[in-house]
């Protein structure tokens, strides 16, 4: 058995080819709006959010909607009163994929519930055997010695059957079918744990992001997701600052000044 600690890595992020970008802006006379904003190296997230709710309106300056007289020119101030107007759907356009490595599948059988605006794909136990358990304790029972003491014994005794089990259906006899591995690996697997260590990949927009922080990090919460998610909170603030703005944030709890956006 080996104690790990969930970790959270962002891996992708929204990358705007501001060439073809800029070809559009052309046609309909908004390179005012590039002109400005691509100098300042904002995140390619937010400027695409803000070129999303500006075609709607033609806002790219005045004049091109006469509807229009009167434009944001900060790109803060702008999307600050996207969060606020709750135009949320404009917040669907960028995404950002993160991997969750050493997590349980408490914590996945929780995640995947959110399913709107969200990918999701995880390590699958029906093809990857386990050679040992890998499980996160957090720190209140660390400090329970009887019930460390117990709950290492039993993990270690699941590894032993995991052991037993490979042996016993000679998983690892040269030539062995897959077909045949793969039908006992998927019968082994029942004998793992939830609090088995696992990693799966998790993409979701930032309208998907908004809500899953909010309600992961609750103080009802359980632990674990609470964990997660406030580490999530503070990589997409870092991506997002302006879109993660009006949020503050109490003993882990992330609370939003605007919800429903």
């Amino acid at each position: 058995m080996r104690q790990v600690e969930p970790r959270v890595e962002l891996i992708a992020r929204p990358n705007i080819d501001w060439e073809a970008m800029t070809g559009y802006l052309e046609e309909v006379g908004g390179t005012a709006w590039s002109d400005r904003v691509r100098p300042q190296e904002s995140p390619d997230g937010e400027d695409l959010l803000e070129f999303s709710g500006r075609m709607c309106y033609r806002s790219w300056e005045p004049g091109l909607n006469p509807n229009v007289s009167r434009v944001r020119t900060d790109s803060a101030q702008y999307l600050g009163n996207v969060i606020g107007s709750q135009h949320g759907s404009v917040l669907e356009h960028a995404n950002y994929t993160f991997i969750f490595h050493n997590v349980s599948r408490v914590f996945t059988h929780e995640l995947i519930r959110h399913r709107a605006g969200a990918a999701y794909s995880q390590e699958s136990l029906r093809y990857v055997r386990l050679e040992d358990i890998p499980f996160w304790f957090p720190d209140w029972a660390r400090e329970d010695a009887e019930l460390m003491e117990r709950s290492l014994a039993l993990l270690d005794q699941l590894e032993e059957h995991q052991r037993w089990m490979a042996e016993h259906f000679e998983l690892d006899e040269e030539g062995q079918n897959f077909s045949h591995k793969k039908h006992m690996t998927s019968f082994m697997r029942r004998f793992a744990p939830e609090g088995l260590a696992t990693g799966i990949v998790f993409t979701a927009n930032l309208r998907t992001l908004r809500h899953v922080i909010e309600m992961r990090t609750a103080k009802g919460a359980e632990e674990e997701i609470r964990l997660i998610f406030d580490k999530v909170g503070q990589i997409i603030r870092e991506e997002a600052p302006a879109i993660f703005a009006d949020y503050t944030v109490e003993d882990g709890e992330w609370i939003p000044g605007t919800r429903k956006a």
